[in-house]
């Protein structure tokens, strides 16, 4: 690769922002989006009636004989870290964005909305190690900073080997960080990572984006040889989409159960992703729905 990715880092953060106004009630703070350990229930309030009606816990309604809603105690102080695989698996794909196209357009479009907020975000970029690491910082200059590296091609590259760095990302991460968002394709993982993983979300509340492009999941629908090559070991495999597209298939749908199961064992939230759809709607809901399940 070579110059700037294929990116509308602007658009993305118009389209996303657009959607989080939508689906959150205007008197939800962004930073209710990551309630957990930072954030804690305070009191009920009376409903005011130019609020949101999405905003009503119906539940203590029902009990009190009144509308009322829920107040948070908030962290001020809020430190949110991307980590993102930049490794060759993510310098891959059949529709208009590569994977890390679409990821670099995501992780840019969460990282504005939460700057905006007056949080601090930080980012740690790898492949079989750490490429690059960012602590945590406020302001327009530190989104900046982050979103160059997410656009600069040179980035990207390497195998990628999220289980073997995972205990040197560890080290490197504050406990005092609120938040980890994790995003990578998660193709190369198994669960020979899963005490790191257990480690990570124990520690840490975390967010997993798990982003495939349809490819990763079936092969084409023709019936000729092609070369497969993997980009980590260069080894390459000559085969006939038509006969090996079952098999391949399930192997497919093995790994991404087994990643699933990684995810919910280390209590991280996962959202998978494809890059034949648009992210906002679905990145937006699935932020709504962490809100939701904590109310």
């Amino acid at each position: 690769m070579a110059g700037r990715l294929n990116v509308d880092i602007p658009k993305s953060i118009a389209e996303f922002e657009a959607l989080i106004n939508k689906v959150l009630p205007k008197r939800i703070f962004y930073k209710l989006l990551l309630r957990g350990k930072g954030l804690e229930f305070d009191s009920y309030r009376n409903f005011g009636g130019d609020e949101d009606a999405t905003a009503i816990d119906w539940k203590a309604s029902v009990r009190s004989n009144t509308l009322l809603t829920r107040q948070y105690v908030e962290e001020r102080d809020m430190k949110i870290v991307f980590i993102i695989d930049v490794s060759d698996n993510m310098i891959f794909g059949s529709q208009e964005k590569l994977k890390c196209e679409y990821s670099a357009e995501l992780a840019a479009a969460f990282a504005h909305v939460l700057i905006n907020a007056g949080d601090k975000v930080g980012f740690i970029l790898f492949n079989s190690h750490i490429v690059n690491i960012s602590p945590p910082t406020p302001g327009k200059k530190q989104f900046d900073i982050f979103v160059y590296n997410l656009e600069n091609s040179e980035t990207y590259g390497g195998v990628s080997d999220l289980g073997g760095c995972l205990e040197s990302i560890l080290e490197r991460l504050d406990p005092s960080i609120s938040l980890v968002v994790l995003i990578s394709d998660f193709i190369r993982l198994d669960a020979s990572s899963s005490k790191r993983f257990e480690e990570l979300g124990n520690v840490f509340e975390t967010i997993a984006i798990m982003v495939r492009d349809p490819l990763d999941l079936t092969l084409p629908d023709i019936n000729k040889e092609i070369v497969i090559k993997d980009p980590g070991t260069g080894e390459e495999l000559i085969v006939n989409p038509k006969i090996a597209r079952k098999v391949y298939e399930m192997n497919s749908q093995n790994q991404i159960n087994a990643v699933k199961n990684l995810m919910i064992n280390s209590n991280i939230d996962l959202l998978e992703l494809n890059t034949k759809d648009e992210f906002a709607f679905n990145l937006a809901t699935f932020l709504k729905g962490r809100v939701d399940r904590r109310d």
